[in-house]
């Protein structure tokens, strides 16, 4: 029988990355809580990914933005486009019609419409660029893989006690309300000062460390935000779509 630590750490591997991973023996709201919390850790693979790509790249004087497109291609397939999904499903959702139900057959339909298509389009645009200027400084594939990495601590926002499920079945509905409010808090924190000290060393003025966190957490959140009104609570697509959101802002900032 594996600890509920183990199972946490499995769930958030297996459920945020393609890498393959025994399924945990055990979910229930305080394991997938914990693997939300996680979630920053669970995908250091994909933020080293995204640094190694950018890095070698860069060592051999391909174009910045053709590294970029792969860098982002990579990632898109080390997570097996699952936050794509979501991020499609919802600008459909949002878009469809002013009635919840409406907009939530929508996202369950599972195909990209125009919004949909759109919305991939200009988030994944604002990636690439972003990352192709971040990459060209001293050190900028390291921070590209730690923005990665910190734009997942988003999660805590949407499973945040207190936000309500918008369906009662459903991806999300395990993970809905499953970590409380000073947990998100304390993980922004330490996003925040881990991105300060990685920016110092870098070379960046530090500062800007908790300006790139600000801008992921608000972005994040103003998303989180608009969809509890729009469907009546967060989906597992909800939970796609703002790790992409989250990503696009943080990489903006970090230019």
């Amino acid at each position: 029988m594996t600890s509920p630590a183990i199972d946490s750490w499995r769930l958030a591997v297996g459920t945020l990355t393609a890498l393959r991973v025994r399924p945990p023996a055990t979910v229930d709201r305080r394991i997938a809580g914990r693997a939300m919390l996680l979630a920053p850790v669970a995908v250091v693979p994909l933020g080293l990914l995204v640094a190694l790509v950018t890095w070698g790249g860069r060592e051999l004087g391909l174009a910045p933005l053709a590294v970029a497109f792969i860098a982002v291609g990579a990632l898109a397939l080390g997570s097996r486009a699952f936050h794509l999904d979501g991020l499609s499903d919802v600008a459909d959702g949002l878009t469809a019609s002013f009635e919840r139900e409406r907009s939530l057959a929508v996202m369950k339909g599972g195909t990209a419409g125009p919004a949909g298509a759109a919305a991939l389009v200009l988030v994944l645009g604002i990636q690439v660029a972003s990352l192709a200027a971040v990459c060209t400084v001293p050190r900028g594939p390291v921070v590209a893989g730690l923005v990665v990495c910190a734009s997942r601590a988003i999660l805590s926002v949407t499973c945040t006690r207190g936000l309500p499920a918008a369906r009662t079945d459903g991806l999300g509905q395990t993970y809905v309300g499953s970590v409380g409010r000073a947990a998100t808090a304390v993980t922004w924190l330490v996003v925040a000062v881990l991105l300060a000290g990685m920016l110092h060393w870098a070379g960046w003025d530090w500062w800007r460390g908790p300006v790139v966190a600000a801008a992921g957490l608000l972005v994040g959140a103003a998303l989180v935000r608009r969809c509890v009104q729009r469907f009546g609570g967060v989906t597992g697509d909800v939970f796609g779509a703002t790790v992409e959101v989250t990503l696009a802002a943080m990489l903006v900032a970090a230019t």
